[in-house]
């Protein structure tokens, strides 16, 4: 599907209801199968939160999950620890290329069962799920938060519980934070010291209901529509001020780019700021929250600001190169841009090339960073079906706010 974007009015106002947080579901959706007795509310209708359930409930020997990239580590740890199983987990032929081995190694340690079907190192993999002992480990903490995450959530299943050391600097700690904070609100106890997580072995919880917030990510699109619009306000419903997202560092990021925001209960209004003096450059270290990358770089270049982004060595491993793929489409539209394995620099310039097609790279983030830009320029899209990978109402919301969506 090829959408071309515009919007005639340059003016913004919306109520929008976003799905709930992925990360939070994905979590949330592994730890029921552990604990039966949680009930989770406000779950997340993304491909990945799909993908993720169905491989917890098939009986098929092979799971497929596709593009799914935090349910390909999830999963891997629980059915590592589910007793009496032996199936094959796989996905897409991109996810196929994602490395995986640091995990399987750190599982394998921990008494896991678990090995390569094709290339080592990567999906597909066999897994023979039995009870493991648990014990020490160690990963390395610079890389994607959710090997971490993966080994945290199976945890208190260990029979000896775990002790996970990370050696470096840790990535995306907001991650491996909602992690623990979720652990916590099931009752389940955690420590966290210096670069040391202990969990205990725990068999049971309360029966409880957990309700998911929306995602955050997800709110990055709207943030960034309001900066380029010309005046407008949009609300969002089921965020919380006290989040476990990392991404709601999005309000403070936005301040600097003339949007503000607040609480007014459990919903959050951005406003556009009128007269607002932009800044020539932004500088930021995205280490904690590498996914808005692509809404910040391309939001500065429809507002002329430069940016310096830093902290983005794990976008080179997600669905696409996402530094390569946003250098590459930022530069059909007249952006001054230079990336390397680690960061990203755009000049301040307003040189737009109108009626680019903008590819996506099977990644939902671009088609949704890109869309945006459409306040300013008339733009296309392909593939634009990607986003349901985390947002499938996303085309429909960006009508709501007056954009002019057609299908091509």
């Amino acid at each position: 599907m090829r959408l071309e974007l515009q919007h005639p009015t340059k003016k913004v106002r919306a109520q929008l209801t976003i799905t709930g947080s992925k990360s939070e579901t994905n979590r949330l959706l592994l730890l029921q199968a552990l604990y039966p007795s949680l009930t989770i509310e406000n779950q997340s209708n993304s491909d990945d939160s799909v993908a993720m359930h169905k491989a917890l409930h098939s009986q098929e020997k092979t799971r497929n999950i596709h593009h799914a990239g935090t349910a390909m580590r999830f999963l891997t740890a629980f059915f590592a620890t589910k007793e009496n199983s032996d199936i094959i987990l796989t996905g897409s032929h991109r996810m196929q290329e994602r490395p995986i081995a640091l995990l399987v190694h750190a599982l394998n340690a921990l008494g896991g069962n678990i090995s390569y079907t094709k290339e080592k190192g990567f999906p597909p993999l066999n897994i023979i799920g039995k009870q493991l002992e648990g014990g020490e480990v160690t990963l390395p903490a610079n890389i994607s938060s959710q090997y971490i995450s993966a080994l945290l959530l199976i945890a208190p299943k260990l029979a000896n519980g775990l002790r996970l050391r990370l050696a470096g600097e840790i990535t995306s700690l907001p991650y491996i934070k909602m992690t623990l904070a979720l652990l916590e609100r099931l009752g389940i106890k955690t420590s966290f010291e210096g670069k040391i997580i202990a969990i205990p072995f725990q068999t049971t919880i309360e029966k409880q209901t957990q309700v998911v917030e929306s995602d955050w990510s997800s709110a990055s699109y709207w943030f960034s529509t309001l900066s380029l619009a010309e005046e407008g306000e949009i609300h969002l419903s089921n965020y919380r001020e006290d989040s476990l997202q990392g991404d709601a560092v999005l309000r403070k990021i936005y301040r600097q780019l003339g949007v503000d925001s607040h609480f007014e209960g459990n919903t959050l209004i951005l406003k556009k700021k009128i007269n607002f003096v932009l800044p020539e450059k932004i500088e930021l270290n995205l280490v904690e929250a590498p996914d808005i990358a692509q809404t910040i770089a391309v939001s500065c270049y429809g507002l002329g600001v430069a940016c310096d982004l830093t902290g983005l060595h794990t976008l080179k491993i997600k669905e696409t190169d996402r530094l390569l793929a946003l250098e590459k489409e930022m530069s059909k539209l007249g952006a001054i841009i230079t990336v390397d394995d680690k960061s990203l620099q755009l000049t301040a310039i307003q040189n737009f090339q109108s009626n680019q097609s903008i590819d996506t790279y099977h990644d939902h983030r671009m088609a949704m960073a890109f869309a945006p830009l459409g306040l300013k320029i008339p733009l296309h899209i392909k593939d634009a079906g990607v986003v349901s990978k985390s947002y499938p109402s996303f085309w429909e919301d960006m009508k709501s706010t007056g954009f002019q969506v057609i299908e091509k």
